[in-house]
């Protein structure tokens, strides 16, 4: 794991307490923004932090972002509050991703760049954003990846109106079912409904359940009810305000005891301002980007009319953590030579 400076339990000659002094640029710079109480140390890149519970937290979520070689391990963990040693489930990724085989259950076939997707959400622990360009398979890799994954079912999807009935001829198309005992069954597709009302009903027994964003606020309370393992939010995009019936209802949704699995996916996570992806992300990885406060005051600006803007000069950063955490984007120029064996063989 790389490492981006260095935290060290140190007597500040300035003030004459034991403080925390953090070396590194990036976690100096978060530091300046965050942490107010703190000042500048002797070092170019060298902070000074005081020794308080507050303060200890914000370092942590420092450290979860760009991670820092702890030279004071003891009185670290002496002095982490209990709150800040519980952390989401961090993905297994490496620097550099395999060509992962789907499980028995998916009876279609992945290119190279696809089984590294699958890869991808393996070792992301189910929980995270796959933002390839339109047309690169990024259903047939989730499907892959559901087959993939243990107790995955049953799985809600959240798609657009107009994709809901291609999310069921996909399921049937690449999908087999499983018996109770176990067993494959070759000729049958896992069990699938499609929502299309917005009245209180019981739902029924499904492997999958189908939906689509407008109707999400009026069934979630019903879909609380099915025991959920994985949500997948298609063109996750739909959520970027926070503001909206349809983030609060995902976001209850996604914080249920029995989701495992969150994926999203979408062609265009990041729009023009950039903070909109605030909102995805902590749907996926609640707490990666801090609270949306926090992400502003590290990554934005605010316009004339009050809206976050990801300053130009922190939009690398933000790519870096995101695609370092949750994130993987491929676009077709990427893979085209892949691209062109399929044409060529199909």
């Amino acid at each position: 794991m790389t490492n981006f400076g260095t935290l060290e339990y140190v007597m500040d000659k300035f003030s004459g307490t034991w403080s925390w002094k953090v070396t590194g640029e990036r976690a100096v710079a978060m530091v300046s923004q965050i942490i107010p109480q703190a000042w500048y140390g002797d070092g170019e890149y060298e902070a000074i932090v005081p020794d308080d519970p507050k303060n200890i937290t914000q370092i942590k979520w420092i450290m979860d972002r760009y991670p820092l070689e702890i030279l004071s391990k003891n009185v670290w963990q002496k002095k982490l509050p209990p709150s800040a040693k519980v952390v989401p489930k961090k993905p297994k990724k490496t620097e550099r991703l395999q060509l992962a085989n789907p499980g028995k259950q998916f009876k279609g076939n992945l290119l190279n760049f696809q089984r590294e997707g699958l890869d991808f959400l393996l070792k992301s622990a189910g929980n995270a954003l796959l933002a390839d360009e339109m047309g690169l398979g990024k259903t047939v890799q989730t499907l892959s990846y559901l087959a993939s994954e243990q107790n995955a079912f049953p799985a809600l999807i959240v798609a657009p109106l107009v994709t809901l009935q291609n999310w069921q001829r996909e399921i049937e198309k690449f999908l087999m079912r499983k018996s109770r005992n176990g067993r494959l069954v070759e000729d049958e597709a896992p069990t699938s409904t499609i929502i299309r009302v917005g009245k209180s009903e019981d739902i029924g027994k499904y492997d999958f359940y189908i939906i689509n964003y407008e109707l999400l606020f009026k069934r979630y309370k019903d879909l609380a009810k099915l025991g959920l393992r994985t949500i997948v939010c298609d063109e996750v995009q739909n959520l970027r305000s926070k503001t909206t019936q349809k983030y609060h209802a995902i976001k209850k949704l996604a914080a249920l005891e029995s989701v495992k699995y969150r994926v999203g996916l979408s062609g265009t996570p990041i729009y023009n301002r950039g903070s909109e992806i605030w909102p995805i992300v902590d749907i996926l990885r609640p707490g990666l980007l801090g609270s949306f406060r926090e992400f502003c005051e590290y990554f934005c600006y605010i316009n004339e009319k009050g809206k976050a803007i990801v300053l130009e000069n922190k939009r690398e950063s933000l790519r870096h953590m995101l695609q370092k955490h949750v994130m993987l984007r491929r676009k077709k120029s990427d893979v085209l030579s892949e691209l062109k064996e399929k044409i060529r063989y199909k």
